[in-house]
């Protein structure tokens, strides 16, 4: 399948993650598609950010929701809803954690 990022942005962040504090975290929409199936999934990475410099994303810190997976085609009005709602999703997925966003603020 190929994958395509829609969205994707860093943040501020307050997650711990197998025992260790997370201070920030990547938010992402992505969409695979391929032999007619298509999903779009959305997913937050938690990961250190030790300082202004550090982008260093562990995969343990990897969470993700898929928000639509059927047979099908890329949609332009399915993207934009998504799109619209990725805060919401991407929340969702940190308070699982029991994590925070700041989305006030990026890095």
């Amino acid at each position: 399948m190929d994958a395509l990022n829609l969205y994707q942005q860093y943040f501020p962040a307050e997650c711990t993650v197998n025992g260790i504090l997370r201070r920030a975290v990547k938010v992402m929409l992505t969409v695979e598609s391929g032999s007619g199936q298509i999903c779009y999934k959305a997913a937050v990475n938690f990961f250190r950010h030790e300082d202004d410099e550090d982008f260093c994303i562990q995969c343990d810190g990897y969470f993700e929701q898929i928000l639509y997976q059927n047979k099908g085609r890329r949609s332009k009005k399915r993207e934009a809803e998504y799109l619209g709602k990725i805060r919401e999703y991407a929340d969702a997925l940190a308070a699982a954690q029991n994590g925070t966003i700041l989305w006030e603020q990026t890095l």
